[in-house]
């Protein structure tokens, strides 16, 4: 393998030329020219694509920058107001976080980000990946990034065999060792690109790769089956009841969820405990309950989860009945409850 030098050059070179057009970034010809992208951006922006992907996020950044332009505006949000717009998205701890560490900012630093990766880490929510990512891409500190396309580039470039989680320190410290001290942020950014279009899970397409020279697993013949990955542990399954109850005039029974825990802060339906074994129906008013013909399915992190779906219309005296009701506000797995509602026979 060459020289560990030549892999930055290589790659800025590739990303000058190829960097995809991002709604939160700043492309490399404007970087050039001295433009910087916002830390309220990189950092939203990321905060967003934790455990999702980039397709899946832009128009979700667009609306947020949209409504919310800086910082201190999103501080200023309404909490329901937030977890409407992020519902869709996902683990939904991040958006908890995203308000506090907003309002940290906004109203303890004077609507100013901390510029460097150790001293944004001491914000809600953002950890060292995050926190690296802002510091580098927002501030050029040569910090040193590693997502999961990171991860792969640099297992295969360096023909890392043993199995991860355990690699990571030393993927750690080999993306430390090729993180250039001029253009980190490009260099971060060209890593992920890499990873996501050229670099790829399944069927990398190394004939177009800047590393190709470099790259250690594909002399070897075992790119594509780099990174190796210890064998996933069998999620469990939970079970639950989910309730959906329309009034006479057409409101709908919901409740926000605790702000810690599975979906919280959330709005969704009354549902029972989520057990190994289904538990007793025990419905939040009486009334003439049918059963959806198709159980609900959604897979958290650490399990799957199917819930048994209800339907009735009934009074609603001292609960709270939404007539503005939109299944758009809901995150996935209620908006999953509402559509197996609708198909649940009418009394």
């Amino acid at each position: 393998m060459r020289d560990v030098a030549d892999i930055s050059p290589a790659l800025l070179a590739w990303y000058d030329r190829n960097a995809r057009v991002l709604p939160w970034r700043t492309g490399p010809a404007d970087h050039a020219k001295g433009l910087r992208t916002a830390p309220y951006r990189v950092w939203l922006s990321e905060v967003m694509l934790q455990q999702t992907t980039v397709a899946a996020v832009r128009d979700y950044f667009r609306a947020f920058t949209t409504r919310w332009p800086t910082v201190t505006d999103l501080a200023q949000a309404e909490d329901g107001d937030v977890m409407a717009a992020w519902a869709g998205l996902g683990y939904y701890a991040r958006a908890r976080n995203l308000l506090k560490c907003a309002r940290v900012v906004a109203f303890e630093l004077g609507g100013e980000f901390p510029q460097t990766a150790r001293e944004l880490q001491a914000l809600p929510g953002i950890g060292p990946y995050t926190a690296a990512a802002i510091a580098s891409i927002a501030f050029d500190e040569p910090a040193t990034v590693v997502d999961g396309n990171v991860e792969r580039v640099i297992s295969r470039v360096f023909a890392l065999t043993d199995p991860l989680p355990g690699t990571r320190p030393e993927i750690a410290r080999l993306a430390g060792l090729v993180t250039p001290t001029h253009r980190a942020g490009d260099h971060a950014q060209a890593m992920m690109d890499l990873g996501a279009t050229i670099c790829t899970p399944r069927n990398p397409v190394c004939a177009l790769c800047p590393l190709i020279e470099i790259c250690e697993g594909h002399a070897q013949g075992i790119a594509a089956s780099l990174p190796v990955k210890a064998p996933k542990k069998v999620k469990p399954t939970r079970l639950g009841h989910a309730y959906v109850l329309t009034g006479p005039s057409g409101e709908v029974l919901v409740e926000r969820r605790p702000d810690r825990g599975l979906l919280g802060g959330t709005l969704g339906f009354p549902t029972s405990d989520w057990a190994e074994t289904l538990p007793a129906f025990a419905p939040p008013v009486t009334a003439d309950w049918t059963q959806a013909p198709t159980d609900v399915r959604h897979t958290f992190t650490h399990f799957h989860l199917v819930l048994t779906v209800h339907r009735a219309t009934g009074h609603m005296e001292g609960m709270l009945g939404d007539n503005a009701f939109s299944p758009e506000d809901l995150p996935t797995l209620m908006r999953k409850v509402w559509e197996a509602a609708q198909t649940a026979p009418a009394k």
